[in-house]
């Protein structure tokens, strides 16, 4: 709760949280951060508040889930990857969202650069509840015997389920199915976009089948309508269609389509959001 990046709903009425936890803007073109301003405050941070020798990790999402699905430049991946070498900082990957195939690679980290640690759950059990950490042995191993685990560690079932999911990944060619869902829902999208009878959207973005867009304003623009959005949101679910926003600025709508999902099903759900979108 402490390093979620987004107050509503998640820390709004909820007290104190955790100390020493910092954020450092992402770079995200619409809302003119770049790269380079990510570096420039975490210079500031550096200087004004910690040694980077006290700092224990820098966690990111390598692309953004509640953010609004921004992919992180490589450029700051590999500028993050050099500033913990140098510190001794373990460079975290939080891969809930992006892991098993969802970007178009097994992990979305592969886009870039080798993280030390990796999130892993959602997807991984088939919505079972699972999630795990990877990393490097030494990391790993670090824990004595026991000093790692809970009431419901290595829940049987979950693990079994994990198992048969990875074999359908294989099975299945599911990584390679993510990028043929994601050029599908990039493809509609556009021509959503630029039909005259739809709301005004912009921002297709996403790799892999990790797809979102941004409602704005006006035709054109970049102005965000989060009420707009919202009610997006809900025509949709009328229709028989769940979605989820996101974004700084609540205007993004997250497509995250089952990779499994056949052509005519995910065609169905487009004209469902086409519908949703109509002006």
């Amino acid at each position: 709760m402490s390093m979620t990046g987004k107050v509503v709903p998640y820390k709004k009425g909820l007290g104190p949280a955790q100390p020493e936890t910092y954020h450092v803007p992402f770079p995200i073109p619409q809302l003119g951060v770049t790269v380079e301003d990510s570096f420039k405050y975490l210079g500031f941070l550096f200087k004004a508040d910690l040694d980077p020798s006290r700092v224990a990790a820098i966690i990111l999402e390598p692309v953004q889930g509640e953010g609004g699905f921004h992919m992180a430049p490589p450029e700051l991946m590999e500028g993050l990857r050099r500033l913990c070498d140098q510190h001794g900082i373990i460079l975290v990957a939080d891969e809930v969202q992006t892991g098993f195939g969802r970007t178009g690679k097994m992990f979305a980290m592969e886009h870039t650069v080798e993280p030390d640690l990796i999130c892993v759950a959602k997807s991984l059990a088939g919505g079972l509840p699972l999630s795990g950490v990877i990393g490097r042995a030494a990391m790993l191993d670090a824990a004595d015997p026991g000093g790692l685990g809970g009431t419901y560690a290595g829940n049987p079932l979950s693990c079994a389920a994990a198992l048969a999911v990875l074999d359908v990944f294989e099975e299945e060619g599911l990584i390679a199915r993510a990028n043929v869902i994601g050029a599908r829902l990039k493809a509609r999208l556009e021509t959503i976009r630029r039909a005259n009878t739809s709301l005004p959207i912009a921002a297709i973005c996403g790799p892999g089948a990790m797809i979102a867009f941004d409602v704005v304003a006006t035709r054109g623009g970049e102005a965000p309508d989060a009420a707009m959005t919202k009610a997006v949101v809900q025509r949709a679910a009328l229709l028989g269609l769940i979605l989820l926003s996101c974004g700084v600025n609540a205007d993004t709508i997250r497509i995250l389509v089952p990779l499994t999902a056949s052509d005519a099903l995910v065609d169905e759900g487009l004209d469902l959001l086409e519908a949703a979108l109509h002006a």
